[in-house]
């Protein structure tokens, strides 16, 4: 069983073509990708509402889109892709997915994975950002 990160997209972003690591600037994103690192996992991706899973490296426009502005029929079929990417990267029955993404990002995901973790789970984003940041410390 290897560890697999998604991690979901920021609204801020730079206004320049860039890899998907240094792309999207929200605070939130930032946090959520230091704590990705600090668990040593095999890979992680960013979940993003118009490329869908991303690289860290894989060089990206930036778009202004957001699951939480679309209808569930296209998030669902949002989901469908990530979930044919994201299976030729990951064993969807036998690793441990930990997705640091919100409801949205995660809801139809999440049904096909056998070990997701959602660690930031029911917590708001300043509640998100406190843990991250206890999280990092304690490393």
């Amino acid at each position: 069983m290897k560890t697999v990160v998604l991690v979901s997209c920021s609204k801020k972003k730079l206004p320049r073509k860039a890899k998907a690591e240094d792309l999207y600037i929200g605070p939130l994103f930032k946090l959520s990708l230091r704590y990705a690192y600090s668990l040593n996992p095999a890979a992680i991706f960013v979940l993003s509402a118009k490329y869908g899973l991303v690289d860290l490296e894989q060089g990206l426009e930036p778009y202004d889109l957001t699951l939480n502005e679309m209808p569930a029929n296209d998030v669902k079929s949002w989901a469908g892709s990530v979930l044919d990417q994201l299976s030729d990267r990951a064993d969807l029955q036998r690793d441990r997915i930990v997705f640091l993404a919100g409801e949205r990002y995660r809801k139809y995901l999440m049904p096909h994975i056998s070990h997701p973790e959602v660690p930031l789970s029911g917590r708001g984003i300043g509640e998100q950002m406190s843990l991250l940041k206890e999280r990092l410390q304690d490393e």
